[in-house]
């Protein structure tokens, strides 16, 4: 977290807190239903241990384009219509995962899932060959016939009914609502690409 306050003095955003230590001074979190409630900010730094920390450890120059359900065929259209996912630019997906309380990596459905609908968009837009962990995430994604239920009740889906945050869960799991491209720029940014 020290990193992340560090990184958003530096490029003058707002540091996203956790989703239990929001304020009326500090509305932003990790929370996605803090988000919609919160004031907008034009620079806002999620300090995430999975998704962020992936996204930051990849070295400068190489093309970090974030995806997740809500954007995930806007996703999928920019990265065919760039000329991404063919053998000779291919595509990396990554389900981030989550840490467990001792720190180490706990896959997480929801990401499998996500990486899974990517997956599907690009191949429905004629991008491929795919590898077989990509075709495993692809099927798992086009089998789950209830997604948001599916998710609610995951590993992460009780851990933040737990928490008290269900409405994060169904907001997660709204597919393709959002036409926003967030890509790497270069000072490591995620903008609209």
């Amino acid at each position: 977290m020290q990193a992340a306050a560090t990184y958003a003095r530096q490029s003058g955003a707002r540091l996203a807190s956790h989703r239990h230590t929001v304020t009326p001074e500090t509305p932003w979190s990790l929370s996605p239903a803090h988000l919609r409630a919160a004031p907008f900010t034009a620079r806002l730094v999620l300090p995430s241990p999975n998704g962020a920390a992936i996204a930051a450890a990849v070295p400068p120059g190489v093309r970090v384009v974030a995806a997740c359900l809500r954007n995930v065929t806007a996703v999928g259209t920019w990265l065919t219509s760039h000329g991404y996912g063919t053998p000779e630019h291919p595509v990396v997906v990554i389900a981030a995962g989550e840490s467990w309380p001792d720190g180490s990596l706990r896959p997480a459905l929801e990401d499998l899932l996500g990486a899974g609908a990517l997956i599907s968009d690009l191949c429905s837009q004629g991008a491929g060959p795919l590898s077989p962990e990509a075709a495993a995430a692809k099927a798992s994604y086009e089998g789950t016939a209830d997604l948001a239920r599916t998710v609610a009740t995951s590993a992460s889906g009780r851990q933040l009914a737990t928490m008290g945050f269900v409405e994060d869960v169904a907001i997660a799991t709204e597919e393709d609502t959002s036409a926003l491209v967030p890509v790497r720029d270069g000072d490591g940014s995620l903008v609209s690409g």
